[in-house]
């Protein structure tokens, strides 16, 4: 053979290789929809999936003979060929392509070509080697494909475990936190129905449309302390118990290879079961606590109220003994040490009463009360305390009237002045107005002083807080105006701190708001 004929076959051989090579690119481009196909087929699966092995097969045969290559160097392309083959086929498919190489093989590359006779005991035993390296390359690669497969069904499950797990500790701990749970259990994993039984609130929890009656055998399998498993049905339960007692069942239905992942998602379920029975002890926890704290600061701030009776007591009963004979003076001073006295008495009884066994809580006793006389009568017995200050009253009103219990409204206005006296300087001015409108009667304490800084304003009527001015001012516990603020709220009002750009000059200022006496409030 001249050289021209050497290259005309070898341009034909690459000619040949570019059509068999562009038709297995298609072959393993629509693999999917080949294999779908091949449902419909009468022909068997592995019989379509190795149509690319064979059209290779064909391909190396037809170079390699035009090229005149030897059998060693065929037989190691033919082994090529069927490891791609087993790459994007089974182990059937991949054992035919092995076969048709080595009948290729015996036929055109072993002597005497053309036929299947092999004369040479050699040439029988590289056959057969290659028979059986091929089969071996075959069954490994399948397996390696199939652990591949494997791990990566087992990535993607493990990949929604964690992002149901994200989820689920995402939901806040309410009351419809069971609700969204298993809204989540059954979006993340697409199946048809999940239930979720609480065996503490006796309550159960549903998401999907199941085919049979999932909550009702949820809920008997957790009575019955015994795990379902049904495929028939595909339906498997797991009750859930944490500290080794049973606190409820879960269910699921259409759960694929549930071995896998039934475990996990039990887990994640007692984990939310466990997590809202400790937010329901928590709240009965904190209710009680709360309930605690309120009355501590009835209490507490009944106390606080004592001192100024008890200042007024001493002031007179000191005023009696310097007075020698019995007149007016000494007659008005024993009315007042009786008044307050009486006072005080009721007060008194009203702490023990809810410092007894029975701990009942303070309830406003209402009656009609003339907020006026009230607020003048406070602002007298201020001025004579804090003789260093000068108070100004404000009123105009011809209807005073509130419903409003005595002792709990003189508490709370009480307090308003008090702080206006302690949170301002010697020789300052505090303002008391009385104002009406919309049917209500609202009462205006302003003192000069610092202002309350912006970020505290928020935060002044809660329990126990105290701004920094405050801390340097003057001592105190921090509950005098959130009782006063609880105060007004029992009595259909409000308390207000004023925006600092409603004040004509520096100062703070809050008013207390009460309906009147003939308004429908």
């Amino acid at each position: 053979m001249n050289a021209a004929g050497v290259h005309l076959i070898v341009g034909r051989a690459q000619l040949r290789a570019q059509r068999a090579s562009s038709n297995v690119l298609e072959f393993c481009g629509a693999r999917k929809l080949s294999m779908g196909k091949a449902k419909k087929s009468k022909f068997p699966r592995f019989i379509i999936s190795a149509i690319p092995g064979c059209l290779m097969v064909g391909f190396i045969t037809s170079a390699c003979f035009g090229l005149n290559l030897n059998l060693t160097i065929t037989g190691f392309l033919y082994l090529i060929a069927v490891v791609l083959q087993s790459l994007i086929g089974n182990l059937a498919s991949s054992a035919m392509v092995s076969v048709v190489a080595v009948a290729c093989l015996d036929f055109f590359f072993t002597q005497p070509v053309f036929s299947f006779e092999v004369t040479n005991p050699l040439d029988i035993l590289a056959l057969i080697s290659f028979l059986v390296t091929g089969l071996v390359i075959t069954r490994l690669t399948t397996r390696v494909g199939e652990e591949v497969a494997i791990s990566e069904h087992q990535r993607r499950q493990f990949s929604r475990l964690y992002d149901l797990a994200q989820q689920l500790l995402a939901l806040e701990p309410d009351d419809s936190i069971l609700d969204k749970s298993v809204e989540r259990f059954r979006h993340v994993f697409q199946l048809e129905a999940v239930s979720l039984f609480d065996a503490v609130a006796k309550s159960r929890h549903n998401s999907g449309s199941p085919k049979t009656l999932l909550d009702e055998r949820t809920q008997s399998a957790c009575h019955w302390e015994q795990d379902v498993d049904d495929s028939a049905s595909q339906i498997q339960v797991r009750c859930l118990r944490a500290t080794g007692k049973m606190i409820g069942a879960v269910g699921f239905e259409g759960l694929e290879e549930g071995e896998l992942t039934i475990g996990p998602l039990a887990a994640l379920a007692a984990a939310i079961l466990e997590r809202v029975q400790a937010f329901r002890s928590a709240s009965h926890a904190a209710a009680a606590a709360e309930a605690e704290v309120f009355r501590s600061a009835i209490l507490d701030a009944l106390a606080h109220e004592f001192k100024t009776p008890l200042a007024t007591i001493l002031t007179a009963a000191g005023g009696l003994r310097e007075i020698g004979s019995r007149g007016s003076g000494e007659v008005e001073l024993a009315e007042i040490i009786e008044t307050e006295a009486a006072r005080l008495g009721d007060l008194t009884s009203r702490v023990l009463g809810t410092s007894g066994p029975g701990r009942e809580q303070i309830k406003p006793r209402f009656h009609r009360i003339d907020i006026a006389d009230l607020v003048v009568n406070l602002v007298g017995q201020y001025s004579r305390q804090f003789a260093d200050r000068t108070f100004h009253v404000a009123t105009s009103l011809s209807t005073t009237e509130v419903f409003a219990d005595g002792d709990l409204l003189r508490l709370a206005l009480g307090q308003l002045l008090d702080n206006a006296c302690k949170y301002s300087p010697p020789g300052s001015e505090v303002n008391v107005s009385l104002e009406l409108k919309n049917q209500e009667a609202a009462v205006r304490v302003l003192n000069g002083g610092n202002l309350i800084q912006g970020n505290e304003r928020t935060r002044i009527f809660e329990r126990f807080y105290r701004g920094q001015e405050a801390w340097r001012l003057a001592p105190g516990s921090g509950l005098g105006l959130y009782f006063a603020h609880k105060i007004a709220e029992a009595h259909g009002g409000s308390m207000t701190l004023e925006e600092e750009g409603k004040l004509t000059r520096e100062g703070t200022a809050f008013r207390l708001t009460l309906p009147l006496a003939n308004s429908a409030a």
